[in-house]
């Protein structure tokens, strides 16, 4: 019998990079989204891609009732959790907004899934629980610090969140995957990051720059300590990132660790500059960039120690950063508006 994976913001970018690979690995997919920072039509470039069908459940993992309805009417083995609002800038701005969306809907479902006696969950984490003091290569034995901005700290209150109701209860089995800067889209063209406003990310403001959707692109800081004075970041593909979730979903089923933690990230630093030199070189185009000050709260440098994602997963990062800049060229070309 199929195994069933309930996706909370499955619509997303990562999420739906990694419905795909869900349904390509044989299971059963039953995506729930709010719909506030993605868009219906991606189910059906899922289906496109994929030739099979997912169950799509609109609705919002803060809502109780429609979360005992979901695992009620559904046979759930494991969830994948996305469900977050993402946005370093504005989570600054209003953080009750993202405490009340990424830590009290994250308990909610917590609660959802201990009623009915589902334990398996892969939480969606960021390098940023790791704080800005260590040096790279960052690996999961170091403590986590405080975050520099609130989307961060959201994240590793999640974590500690999820760590102390483990040991509380054995039914838990947690994965916790430290993402780093996840970049791409699907080889197809038909999914890919389509961000509301102006991007927060750099690969979504380079492909709007190129489209001519945006005038000028700002490299934030030409004076870090760098090769080149612009800040080192670790880029992994998308569909890399979604594919170390069938992993670690795949170890959940078979280990039942009470909390298992990995970086997942390729383990190479690229400077910013480095990445805009090279989308101009592999996608044959002409970048309009400046230089801006720092923004606050960006380390000089971070990329992962990716080598505890592939002792316990098997996995490995397969796409280099060509590879990376040529999909997300092919996806932002093919869909200038993104999914409008």
């Amino acid at each position: 019998m199929k195994q069933s994976i309930l996706v909370t913001g499955g619509a997303g970018f990562i999420g739906s990079h990694c419905c795909v690979e869900l349904l390509d690995h044989n299971f059963n997919v039953i995506v729930l989204d709010n719909l506030s920072n993605s868009s219906i039509k991606v189910l059906d470039r899922i289906k496109k891609i994929t030739g099979k069908e997912l169950h799509f459940i609109q609705g919002d993992i803060r809502d109780k009732v429609l979360l005992d309805q979901v695992f009620t009417q559904h046979h759930i083995d494991a969830v994948i959790h996305f469900a977050g609002l993402k946005a370093v800038g504005e989570s600054m701005q209003v953080p009750l907004t993202y405490f009340d969306n990424n830590i009290s809907g994250s308990i909610t479902l917590l609660q959802a899934m201990q009623q009915h006696r589902i334990g398996h969950l892969v939480f969606s984490s960021s390098a940023t629980v790791y704080g800005e003091n260590y040096p790279s290569p960052l690996h999961e034995d170091l403590p986590t610090a405080q975050p520099t901005n609130n989307y961060g700290y959201s994240k590793l209150a999640v974590e500690q969140i999820l760590q102390a109701t483990a040991k509380a209860n054995d039914l838990w089995s947690f994965a916790l995957l430290r993402y780093f800067n996840p970049i791409g889209a699907h080889q197809s063209g038909l999914i890919g990051e389509d961000p509301n406003g102006i991007p927060n990310n750099l690969l979504p403001y380079v492909t709007q720059t190129a489209m001519g959707k945006r005038e000028v692109l700002s490299i934030y800081g030409h004076d870090y300590p760098t090769q080149d004075g612009t800040g080192v970041r670790d880029f992994i593909h998308v569909v890399d990132l979604a594919h170390a979730h069938v992993k670690a979903l795949q170890y959940l089923f078979t280990h039942k660790p009470s909390v298992g933690i990995w970086n997942i990230g390729t383990g190479t630093g690229y400077s910013v500059l480095e990445v805009v030199k090279r989308f101009e070189q592999v996608n044959q185009l002409k970048l309009n960039y400046q230089f801006v000050e720092r923004r606050a709260g960006d380390v000089a440098v971070c990329f992962a120690d990716a080598n505890k994602a592939k002792q316990d997963l098997g996995f490995v990062a397969e796409h280099n950063l060509d590879d990376m800049l040529r999909d997300v060229w092919h996806w932002q070309s093919q869909n200038p508006d993104g999914y409008a």
